[in-house]
């Protein structure tokens, strides 16, 4: 298949990581940056912008057979629809958070009950597994690890334990991949927080609000950027 990524060169290694070595890869920037020819060239999309700009949907109306895979782990179909035209192309949520791409597993939601019976050929085409979940902000996965990370911060902020134990001792104790502060500094510090900030509006659940701590290196990080 040939993949168009929509987003940032981070996005676009991370698609190529997983999907790369059974498929051709076309990259943009924004969709400003997409080529006639290889837009229609393009069999499916990973498109990272448009939780953003719901509206920008409406570009790939162009091509409405093209399954549509759009970063939804910070918002909901259910949130954006009065923004989003309503489009043709089989359209897809996935969890487009850097460090949860290239996996075995696509977290993906639907926007509409019909494109489920499209999933299923779309994925086995691109050749990955998929998991379906609600279409909810955070998905599964994210609410899991980002809760972490914020129980985390707690730990440290109560003087239980380092920052470097924290992250050795789970790794070592649950096999994760990374430890709670390794994964955010990976993810993106203002990632987490913005997404601990809409679960916590969409919950009220206590386990989502922001640790003091977080969301004092978070401001340290916009008075960075």
């Amino acid at each position: 298949m040939t993949i168009l990524v929509v987003g940032t060169p981070q996005n676009y290694d991370e698609i190529t990581a997983k999907f790369g070595v059974k498929h051709q890869m076309i990259h943009a920037e924004d969709l400003s940056d997409i080529k006639e020819e290889d837009f229609f060239k393009a069999e499916v999309v990973f498109d990272f912008l448009a939780h953003e700009t719901p509206e920008s949907l409406a570009f790939y109306e162009q091509k409405p057979e093209m399954p549509v895979f759009t970063h939804m782990a910070l918002s909901a179909f259910g949130e954006i629809a009065v923004y989003a035209p309503p489009i043709h192309n089989p359209l897809f949520g996935f969890n487009g958070f850097p460090t949860f791409v290239n996996r075995s597993v696509l977290e993906c939601t639907l926007s509409d009950e019909e494109d489920k019976q499209v999933l299923p050929q779309v994925c086995e085409n691109l050749g990955t597994d998929f998991q379906l979940v609600d279409d909810r902000v955070g998905m599964v996965t994210p609410r899991i690890i980002f809760m972490i990370i914020n129980e985390a911060y707690y730990t440290v902020q109560e003087g239980t334990a380092s920052k470097e134990d924290i992250d050795l001792g789970m790794k070592l104790g649950t096999n994760y991949p990374y430890g709670p502060f390794e994964w955010c500094e990976l993810i993106g510090i203002l990632n987490v927080v913005e997404l601990l900030e809409a679960i916590y509006e969409d919950t009220k659940e206590e386990r989502y609000k922001i640790c003091p701590l977080l969301k004092k290196e978070y401001l340290l990080a916009m008075a960075q950027n």
